[in-house]
């Protein structure tokens, strides 16, 4: 795209929404449509917003970006797999789901305000300053960060290149759900919830998260973790 903004075609306008001018990360998905899609979304969700305007609801509006998002990122059926994941069996838990100690281990990349542990070596680092430098968190090794289950909402932060924070920095339970599992153990549902939860950057290196598991594993049987409740981002 040139400085003149007149000139800017229709495919440099959808494609900047994905880390460009207009970077946007709930709408970065875009760039994975073509101009024809993109124009087809972009004409749907207008005429959803004017719904909007009579409706007290926005589950429609909210679904209409759901189903865009799904044919955006779905790899196409002849597509080359980027990453090979080995499939393994999930081992047996040992004993009830009620007598277990459960473990929360998020990608969502919260954080203990005031223990601010980053992937880049860099204290106090911003949403817009880590969205900006995606690909140096791409490369780098992963931080597994501590949160104390009862550590007050307000004390917890939230920051990662890969996806829109706002709806996190809103509600925490978006994707740190301890309430719920509180709640379960409470009802006798698990046995407990360890006194520690745990959070990494999801984007990352996957060759460097595979050689930390061996160490966050051994972290998490420390803490008595028996069985994992895993929230990916």
């Amino acid at each position: 795209m040139t400085g003149d903004s007149s000139s800017e075609s229709f495919e440099e306008f959808k494609n900047s929404f994905s880390y460009g001018a207009r970077n946007d990360l709930s709408f970065k998905f875009l760039r994975g449509l073509s101009s024809e899609e993109a124009a087809e979304f972009l004409s749907r969700l207008m005429e959803e917003v004017g719904e909007l305007f009579d409706a007290t609801s926005t589950d429609r509006l909210l679904d209409l970006v759901y189903e865009w998002q799904v044919k955006a990122y779905q790899p196409a059926v002849d597509a080359k797999r980027t990453y090979v994941f080995e499939d393994r069996p999930f081992t047996p838990l040992a004993k009830p789901l009620s007598e277990t100690t459960l473990g929360l281990v998020t990608s969502s990349g919260h954080f203990v305000s005031g223990d601010d542990q980053s992937a880049l070596d860099q204290d106090d680092l911003t949403q817009e300053w880590a969205v900006a430098r995606i690909n140096e968190f791409l490369r780098a090794v992963p931080i597994l960060n501590e949160i104390p289950r009862d550590l007050a909402a307000e004390e917890i932060r939230v920051r990662h290149p890969g996806y829109d924070i706002r709806s996190v920095s809103h509600d925490l339970g978006v994707a740190l759900p301890r309430a719920p599992l509180v709640e379960a153990e409470n009802a006798g549902r698990i046995g407990r919830l360890a006194s520690t939860l745990f959070s990494f950057v999801g984007a990352c290196s996957q060759g460097r998260l595979k050689n930390e598991l061996d160490e966050w594993v051994q972290r998490w049987k420390n803490e008595g973790i028996e069985a994992l409740f895993l929230v990916p981002v």
